[in-house]
C-alpha cells in the first residue's frame, strides 16, 4: 500500500518548538471549553507561556483541561514563519512587526498541512496515475512557503487548498477502489458516540466525519480516508490504523489508544496510550473487505 520513500518529506513538516517562538500560544484565540480550560484572545501570550517560549505546563495539559493544545499541530509552520519568513526575528523583540508574523503563520499553517497531504499522496502505490500532479501541487505550494511576508499576504488559502483538496479527493477514490463490497461513504458523517466495534470499514470515506467518543475498537480500517475526521475520545484501543490514509498526529493524539494500537509508519504513538488491548471476538461481518 505505502511505497519506500527515504526522501519523505514529511519529515520536514514536523513542529520543531525549539525553533519557534509561541506562535500558536500568541497567534491563537480560544474559548473556555472542554478543549481549553481559559478563554484566551488572539495576539495574546497564553499566561502558561514562560519567557523562553516554553509551555510552563506542557507534561500536565490533559490533567489541567488544556487537550486543545495537546492536538494542535502547525505541521512545521511555526518555525518556518520565525526562521524563514521573518529570518529568525520575533514579536516579542520587535513589535511592530507582530501583526504580519501572525498572518503570515496563519496562511503558512494552512499551506504546511496540504503539503502533509500531498506528501502521503505520493506515497500511496495505487496514486500513481496522479503522481505527476501531485509532484506539481507539492512544488507550487512548495514555492509559497518560501514567500516573504507580503507575498504571503496576497496568498489565497482557501483558493490554494480547494485546489489541492480536489487532487487529494481523487487520490482518495483511487487509494479506496477495488474493495469488495465498496467501502461506505461516510463524508461528513454524524458518528458522535457510534459503536463501530469490529466494523468492516475497509476502503471507507471518513473524510470530515465527527467520530467524537466513537468506539472503534478492533474495526476494520484498511485505506479508511480520515482527512479532517474529528476523532476527540474515538476509542482506538486494539485498532490497526497502519494501512490507514491520511491520518494525521494530532488526531492521534485526542484519541484515546493502547499497546495493541497500530499506526501509520509516519506517526507517533502518543505517550499517554497506556493500558492492554481489549479482546474481541473479531469482525462483525464474516470477512474484512478485500481487494478485487
Amino acid at each position: 500500500m505505502v511505497l519506500s520513500a527515504p526522501g519523505d518529506p514529511r519529515r520536514d513538516l514536523r513542529a520543531d518548538c525549539a525553533r519557534c517562538i509561541g506562535l500558536c500560544c500568541v497567534a491563537s484565540a480560544f474559548a473556555a471549553s472542554a478543549d481549553f480550560a481559559i478563554t484566551k484572545e488572539a495576539g495574546l501570550p497564553c499566561p502558561n507561556l514562560r519567557r523562553d517560549f516554553g509551555c510552563a505546563i506542557h507534561d500536565r495539559l490533559r490533567q489541567l483541561g488544556f487537550p486543545g493544545c495537546v492536538g494542535y499541530d502547525c505541521f512545521g509552520a511555526g518555525q518556518q514563519t520565525v526562521q524563514v519568513t521573518f529570518g529568525g526575528r520575533d514579536q516579542w523583540w520587535t513589535p511592530r512587526i507582530a501583526a504580519p508574523v501572525f498572518a503570515a503563520f496563519a496562511v503558512l499553517r494552512q499551506l504546511h498541512e496540504l503539503l502533509w497531504y500531498l506528501a502521503e499522496a505520493l506515497t500511496l502505490a495505487p496514486a500513481r496515475p496522479v503522481h505527476a500532479d501531485l509532484r506539481l501541487a507539492f512544488g507550487e505550494i512548495e514555492r509559497l512557503t518560501r514567500a516573504g511576508p507580503d507575498e504571503l499576504a496576497r496568498v489565497d488559502p482557501v483558493a490554494v487548498r480547494e485546489s489541492a483538496n480536489a487532487l487529494l479527493l481523487r487520490v482518495s477514490e483511487l487509494a479506496r477502489a477495488g474493495f469488495h463490497p465498496p467501502g461506505a461513504d461516510h463524508r461528513g458523517a454524524d458518528l458522535i458516540g457510534a459503536d463501530l466495534r469490529r466494523t468492516d470499514l475497509a476502503g471507507a470515506s471518513l473524510r470530515g466525519a465527527c467520530l467524537v467518543a466513537a468506539d472503534l475498537r478492533s474495526a476494520v480500517l484498511t485505506s479508511a480516508d480520515f482527512t479532517g475526521a474529528d476523532l476527540r475520545g474515538a476509542d482506538l484501543r486494539g485498532t490497526d490504523l497502519a494501512g490507514s490514509i491520511f491520518l494525521t498526529q494530532s488526531q492521534l493524539e485526542v484519541a484515546k489508544g493502547d499497546r495493541g494500537t497500530r499506526v501509520p509508519a509516519s506517526l507517533t504513538r502518543p505517550a499517554h496510550w497506556t493500558g492492554s488491548t481489549p479482546r474481541h471476538r473479531g469482525p462483525r461481518r464474516p470477512a474484512a473487505a478485500r481487494r478485487g
